[in-house]
């Protein structure tokens, strides 16, 4: 039976309601970066169309090559904007800067995911996005995280309380990008049942005994 990451990382549980910190380690990921609105943007569409087929391709390397079974995990995405009120109150999501990307396991190397985009590039429908992926860790380290059920739009108001009122009342100050994990499949789960891990990396100030 294939591994399944989400399931057993703390950094990939969070509940409905409550806001949550949790130490989220060193993680690798496939990575690609763009602009503009998610639900027009070509770019955003063909970036999808990039990291799924390595990551896809990632797995069976990974079981052929090393006997190492893993579930794909899910999409996530990085989120900023030079307003983080298009967040919160705006939602001006032609002014957002995004970064897709698929946690990998750390038994993947740089050499497996090269090998596994020389044949993906050499399929007819490649994506244009392909060679523009990268192999990065990313280290958050603190965050505060909640689980949202529900439509993207309708995350507004969560992230303004969390901005507004969770992290300055705790001592906290906001350091790092705005990360939302997909745990649902847009494609195929309603509006109203999506759920989407809503995480914010932050430090503690100096002064704070939290």
């Amino acid at each position: 039976m294939a591994i399944d990451l989400k399931k057993t990382l703390d950094a990939y549980q969070a509940k409905r309601g409550a806001f949550r910190l949790v130490e989220v380690p060193p993680m690798q990921y496939l990575m690609v970066d763009g602009t503009g609105d998610p639900n027009t943007a070509p770019a955003y569409a063909q970036a999808l169309a990039a990291l799924f087929p390595l990551a896809y391709g990632l797995k069976f390397a990974s079981r052929k090559q090393l006997g190492i079974d893993t579930v794909v995990m899910p999409l996530e995405g990085q989120w900023h904007a030079d307003d983080m009120a298009s967040f919160t109150t705006q939602r001006d999501k032609s002014t957002w800067r995004w970064t897709l990307m698929i946690m990998v396991p750390e038994h993947v190397t740089g050499d497996m995911v090269e090998q596994v985009r020389a044949e993906a590039a050499k399929k007819k429908d490649a994506s244009p996005s392909l060679l523009a992926v990268r192999f990065e860790t990313l280290d958050e380290g603190l965050c505060v995280q909640t689980l949202h059920v529900g439509s993207y739009d309708d995350e507004a108001p969560v992230l303004d309380d969390l901005h507004t009122r969770f992290i300055p009342e705790h001592g906290l100050t906001m350091t790092g990008l705005h990360h939302e994990i997909y745990l649902s499949d847009a494609r195929r789960v309603e509006p109203a049942k999506l759920r989407t891990i809503l995480r914010q990396p932050v430090a503690r100030a100096e002064a704070s005994d939290f």
